[in-house]
């Protein structure tokens, strides 16, 4: 059995399916981590979910915000984007099918893979978060997705306030914290206050933040977080991280984790796959069709 993390998809189905020839993934023994983005932009969101509702309890989902998105738009909440490309859902017979099978995905993951604990989200965690508080928030969220608050829910989760967590804090503020934080995180000042306007590298840094995983005294420093949602940052492969948002829908590449047990160090042994993809969108600054940072393997 071999366990893959793939990052952001977002709706390039053909890359996917390359993808899995060249890793050879079988459903019926293998599991794939999707790190959340699983549509929008790119060309074919429809087939990306009908492939992965196929593969059944091998197939396990993050929510990211462009999966977030279409929920609310399946539900006459939100008007679409100018480059929305999720047509191909909201006008299928089996729009119902594949929303409800994206309300039942995670907010969150905490799983142990070759006794590694490893953290999953889509973007980010802020800093004043322990792994457990984490997946525990998550569930919040989780809970209302699934639940008879959908509607309530989705009218107020949209905002930028506030923007910073609090233990007091309650009914849509909290959830839209949470939100925030899990799928649109990437900078955040030492107390936690996030940034949501600056979206390139760890270069372009505002003055005052950090990206969320160098912040100060970052209580799941001590584990393994996977994450996507950043293109313009790339692969990122530390001991503490795995970052695999690496551009697919910008003409990058999509990228899958294979992670296996490592001989000698106690540590998860990483191999990175991945797949040239054409540009379904305008390069972001920092990407190139070589994939930005990284070049296919």
């Amino acid at each position: 059995m071999s366990v893959y993390l793939v990052g952001d998809i977002q709706g390039c189905d053909a890359a996917l399916q390359q993808l899995l020839c060249k890793i050879g993934f079988s459903p019926s023994r293998d599991t794939l981590y999707l790190l959340g983005d699983l549509v929008n932009r790119g060309p074919d969101s429809a087939g990306v979910l009908r492939r992965l509702m196929g593969f059944g309890s091998s197939a396990k989902s993050l929510l990211g915000n462009h999966d977030l998105h279409l929920i609310a738009l399946a539900h006459d909440l939100r008007k679409p984007h100018r480059n929305d490309t999720l047509g191909d859902i909201l006008n299928a017979p089996d729009c119902h099918a594949m929303v409800e099978w994206l309300r039942g995905q995670s907010m969150a993951m905490l799983t142990t893979i070759h006794s590694q604990s490893v953290l999953m989200v889509h973007a980010g965690v802020l800093p004043c978060w322990s792994a457990s508080q984490t997946l525990a928030l998550a569930q919040e969220v989780e809970a209302v997705l699934r639940g008879d608050g959908l509607v309530e829910f989705l009218q107020d989760m949209y905002g930028d306030e506030p923007n910073r967590w609090n233990d007091s804090l309650s009914g849509p503020a909290r959830l839209r914290v949470i939100v925030n934080a899990l799928t649109r995180l990437r900078f955040c000042t030492s107390d936690g206050a996030m940034e949501f306007t600056a979206k390139d590298g760890v270069d372009a840094t505002p003055s005052g933040h950090y990206p969320w995983f160098d912040a100060p005294q970052r209580r799941t420093a001590d584990i393994t977080v996977a994450f996507g949602h950043w293109s313009t940052l790339g692969w990122l492969d530390r001991p503490d991280l795995i970052a695999l948002d690496t551009g697919c829908v910008w003409g990058g590449c999509l990228s899958a984790v294979r992670l296996g047990q490592a001989s000698g160090t106690g540590g998860l042994a990483r191999e990175l796959i991945q797949v040239q993809c054409s540009s379904s969108q305008t390069p972001k600054s920092g990407l190139t069709r070589a994939g930005g940072r990284i070049k296919p393997i």
